[in-house]
């Protein structure tokens, strides 16, 4: 049977994020934000857990030291090869399963706490995700994510090279939105979760914008993809000059270094008990 268009669209997403090397990505971002969203969101052993698009388990293996029974989520389970070695020399256990943030494969009202740190903004169908999330939490249980912002480097980031990208499915929403308040306010609108918001930032430190390209160029998957079919159409140098620019322009460190702050949204979503 062939597949659908949305179903064509996860395997290459998860095509997406197996290029490259997103250990070494997460790896940058393994400090602020999931500190944050766990102050915001506090995880304990009485909590069931659910880390959504958990890439190599930046939340998860936290949650888990913290006592909980934990499950790690992703569409990609390429990236469980950095994750469970990091919830072994934890001495942790994280059940990791692949699955879809759009269609989770667990019943309503099943876990104390659902995450997602700089994850399920990037599932195509937002509301759908939305509601996948609010579906499986617990009455009285809350939803901790983290999202880039439009306006952080990294959103705009994602503008440049959609710029320079095919037009995305009409579906399909932009990334960076899920940063935005309004946006995700609409999305859980009839959902029974009632959100507050808060934000933080957390740095890219590189030695130059050119450093800094070169290193996402090569390990994170969506550049790495777009790297690989602008190349092809001969229009990469001028996407990768921008971003570069971009970066430089956003640089608040002394001459020969990078010091990128990149900000973030914290949702906090709490399910009607």
């Amino acid at each position: 049977m062939a597949m659908t268009e949305v179903e064509a669209l996860k395997v290459a997403h998860r095509a997406t994020w197996a290029a490259g090397d997103y250990a070494a990505i997460a790896e940058l971002i393994d400090e602020i934000p999931p500190a944050h969203v766990l102050r915001e969101v506090p995880v304990g052993s009485q909590h069931s857990v659910l880390d959504v698009a958990t890439g190599t388990g930046n939340v998860a293996v936290r949650a888990a030291a913290a006592g909980a029974a934990v499950i790690g989520l992703d569409l990609t389970p390429e990236l469980f090869e950095a994750a469970r070695p990091r919830a072994e020399a934890l001495g942790v256990e994280v059940d990791w399963v692949t699955g879809d943030a759009e269609a989770l494969p667990y019943d309503g009202e099943t876990f104390d706490r659902v995450y997602s740190v700089f994850g399920v903004q990037f599932t195509p169908r937002h509301a759908v995700a939305a509601t996948e999330l609010a579906r499986v939490c617990k009455p009285g249980g809350s939803i901790g994510l983290v999202n880039w912002t439009p306006e952080s480097p990294v959103g705009e980031m994602f503008g440049i090279m959609r710029d320079y990208l095919p037009a995305a499915p009409a579906y399909a929403s932009p990334p960076p939105l899920w940063g935005d308040e309004e946006h995700v306010r609409e999305l859980f609108d009839g959902t029974g979760v009632a959100l507050r918001f808060t934000w933080g930032s957390t740095p890219w430190r590189f030695d130059s914008g050119e450093h800094f390209m070169s290193f996402f160029e090569t390990n994170y998957g969506p550049m790495v993809k777009a790297r690989e079919r602008l190349t092809a159409e001969g229009t990469w140098d001028a996407c990768r000059g921008e971003i570069v620019q971009m970066m430089e322009r956003h640089n608040t460190a002394a001459a020969d270094r990078l010091d990128v702050p990149s900000e973030y949204l914290v949702v906090v979503g709490q399910k009607t008990a």
